[in-house]
């Protein structure tokens, strides 16, 4: 291949890019971003950046001296908006179109919004223009803030509001955070992180619509009002200054209509990456791998190896089965997931107590241990991670 074109210039093209170059790839090797900003790490986004615990520049993900190692094309502040893989043609929202021998979908995800007019104040949270927007808006004195979704993104923005001195409500549709990744009995300890410290959870209830500050006659930049009332599915109105919304993200495939790819909550491929068409692979939050989508870091970082190596094969010599993994920060506590908790699985705490905040837990089916989960047990829980990943035991 003469030329490599990566789609997307965040954590997974960048591990992509530096892949093809580990493989040996001495082509042309082009990376197209839709930011202005070389690739950056985002899991701080919502904890220390947001509290000003670090910079901008402490996020980047590669310093000179590997960027130049590289010795790629930038094309950064335009977006793909086209692919034609008969004519291996992308285009780009300047109107540029990129003759390429193999792709590399990277485009990652966007988040969810809720309908209704734009409002000054309304917040999502998943670039680092995004980050700093908030964090301005946060410095101002203290605010009443209203996060809309309590899974991690949410609990990390509410937990880093709260570390502010702000007001904060929670509301949550579920009946509890993150029911459906941790099941009934670790939502609740996830829930009680939120009221340890002063953080209003309203659980069970949707929002219906977000209304503008009636009292406040100036309009925002561009002629925007300003958010200041949340309405609840079950009628009631809270009061807020700033809300951020965190109901989940949708893979950025849009631009991919009409290219023959498949699309299904994402690009569909394989477990290694590789889609039905041609020197095209996939990877990352955009990517549905063997049915599956993963949202998390670790995946992001190790399956674009595996990827690129298929494509520089032209099919598929290798898979990625790595342990499905996350961790989130809130409240000061870690917690770490891994492995593939079911519906159905039952939950036992091993080590250490919920309530003293430090526990290591097995999920278990069948007698069979699924997943593991800890929260400010690390080193534990590590040692449980590689056990887990040794016995192969990851439920479907």
């Amino acid at each position: 291949m003469n030329t490599i074109t990566v789609i997307g210039a965040s954590l997974a093209g960048l591990h992509a890019a530096l892949a093809l170059r580990a493989e040996g790839y001495d082509g042309r090797l082009v990376i197209v971003g839709e930011e202005h900003h070389r690739p950056y790490d985002r899991p701080p986004l919502s904890k220390e950046f947001l509290t000003g615990a670090v910079t901008a520049e402490r996020l980047s993900l590669a310093d000179a001296e590997e960027i130049a190692d590289l010795d790629a094309d930038w094309l950064l502040g335009t977006r793909a908006e086209g692919l034609d893989p008969p004519a291996r043609t992308v285009t780009l929202t300047d109107g540029r179109r990129l003759s390429t021998d193999g792709v590399v979908l990277a485009t990652g995800a966007v988040p969810r919004t809720l309908p209704g007019e734009p409002l000054e104040g309304v917040h999502t949270l998943r670039t680092l223009d995004d980050a700093a927007a908030l964090r301005e808006e946060l410095s101002r004195g203290q605010v009443r803030v209203v996060v809309i979704g309590a899974g991690f993104i949410g609990a990390e923005v509410a937990s880093s509001c709260a570390t502010l001195g702000h007001n904060v409500t929670v509301v949550e549709a579920a009946a509890q955070p993150l029911l459906p990744q941790l099941g009934a009995q670790i939502a609740e300890f996830c829930a009680a992180l939120h009221t340890d410290h002063g953080v209003a959870l309203l659980t069970g209830t949707g929002v219906r619509a977000l209304h503008p500050d009636g009292d406040r006659p100036t309009q925002a930049a561009g002629g925007r009002r300003r958010v200041g009332w949340v309405e609840l599915a079950d009628g009631r109105f809270l009061p807020a200054d700033v809300v951020v919304v965190g109901i989940g993200v949708r893979p950025a495939t849009g631009w991919l209509e009409g290219s023959g790819l498949p699309l299904d909550d994402g690009v569909v491929c394989d477990a290694g990456g590789v889609t039905p068409v041609p020197g095209v692979v996939a990877v990352g939050d955009v990517a549905r791998s063997a049915g599956h989508r993963a949202e998390h870091w670790t995946s992001a970082m190790e399956a674009p190896a595996v990827a690129v190596r298929n494509l520089l094969a032209g099919t598929t010599v290798e898979t990625y089965t790595a342990l499905p993994y996350f961790w989130s920060d809130q409240y000061g506590v870690r917690l770490q997931l891994a492995g593939s908790r079911g519906p159905g699985d039952t939950v036992r705490v091993v080590e250490g107590s919920p309530e003293d905040r430090s526990f290591l837990a097995v999920y278990e089916r069948e007698g069979a241990t699924t997943a593991v989960f800890a929260a400010n047990r690390p080193r534990p829980f590590m040692r449980a991670r590689r056990e887990l990943a040794r016995a192969g035991m990851v439920a479907a």
